[in-house]
């Protein structure tokens, strides 16, 4: 199987769907002329056209507004947040427009419509440039959110959100474009809600997405040399959670530890534990512990920014710790 980038897979999704389906665009700043900020959309205006890639201003409120009003009269649109911190900007029209359609429409109009760009930090870009948004967004009825860690399950969930009926949120990593990764070249599709475990273990379930998921699988390495043997889940999409594949896990494996980049306060991991206690108690031998970034905005400072975020250290000592392992 071949191996491509992370920012490949996500455009040969595009491209395809936009191939297969004249109802497709792309819209959002520099996607066109420059080929994306990140190389996603590198020579799609070229196969395409400007109709169909389309640079904007800087002005994601208006064009988060003009693919509502698209996905209501029948187009597919993608729109492209240069990160989804701007898209905070939009959220009126992602949360109040978006997600509610379907709904106060009583069914009339619904709004395929996918917005797509990086989340989380980036390096030293400072506290406005790196933030999480995936529980907000995952608050919102309406939404699906999906969060990929490969070039794999990049490809298959975009073309899925593409194709969805409902508003699909869409979280990247501008650290992870350029990770290579098997990606096979006949067509294939995944199921949003659907987790897949990544690595089988008998000893703690470790669930995590996203890039966090390479934090994982490392701690998941350095535990096995110590004969710790985790098993690890990647969620894919946090709105709709997988539920039934983490609580068959739990019971199998009797602990769980959740590791996600976001703040603490309202954060999916602290969804997930509690799920996990109200459907698997009688099954779970130590308390559920859960990895988060510090509560603060992340610093610029390198020696800070390790020190705020999840680390493999963190989790291994998490492992151990409702393992009962020597710490």
């Amino acid at each position: 199987m071949r191996q491509i980038q992370f920012r490949e897979a996500l455009r040969e999704a595009m491209n395809e769907e936009m191939r297969r389906d004249p109802r497709v665009f792309l819209m959002g700043e520099e996607v066109a002329e420059y080929n994306g900020a990140y190389k996603v959309s590198q020579g799609m205006l070229d196969e395409f056209g400007a109709g169909r890639i389309i640079d904007t201003p800087i002005a994601e409120l208006g064009f988060a507004g003009i693919g509502v009003g698209a996905a209501m009269n029948g187009l597919l649109p993608i729109i492209e947040f240069m990160t989804f911190n701007f898209s905070l900007v939009a959220i009126d029209q992602v949360i109040n427009s978006a997600a509610k359609l379907h709904s106060m429409s009583g069914g009339q109009f619904s709004c395929p419509i996918v917005f797509r760009g990086p989340t989380g930090n980036a390096g030293m870009l400072s506290s406005q440039h790196s933030q999480n948004f995936e529980n907000w967004y995952a608050n919102c009825p309406g939404l699906k959110v999906v969060v990929p860690s490969t070039p794999y399950d990049a490809k298959g969930l975009l073309k899925a959100a593409i194709r969805d009926p409902d508003p699909v949120i869409f979280m990247e990593s501008e650290l992870m474009y350029g990770d290579k990764g098997d990606v096979p070249e006949e067509e294939y599709i995944l199921e949003i809600g659907k987790a897949n475990v990544t690595r089988p273990g008998t000893d703690v379930t470790i669930v995590s997405f996203g890039k966090m998921m390479k934090i994982a699988h490392t701690a998941a390495d350095e535990l096995a040399k110590e004969g710790i043997q985790a098993e690890v889940i990647d969620l894919r999409s946090v709105r709709p959670i997988d539920y039934d594949t983490v609580i068959a896990s739990v019971k199998k494996t009797n602990r769980l530890v959740v590791v996600e980049e976001a703040w603490p306060l309202a954060s999916l991991s602290g969804e997930i534990a509690y799920v996990v206690q109200r459907r698997a108690f009688d099954h779970l031998d130590a308390p559920v512990v859960r990895i988060t970034c510090a509560d603060v905005p992340l610093p610029y400072a390198p020696t800070l920014i390790e020190a705020s975020l999840p680390n493999v250290a963190r989790v291994v000592k998490a492992v151990k710790e409702v393992t009962y392992a020597k710490v």
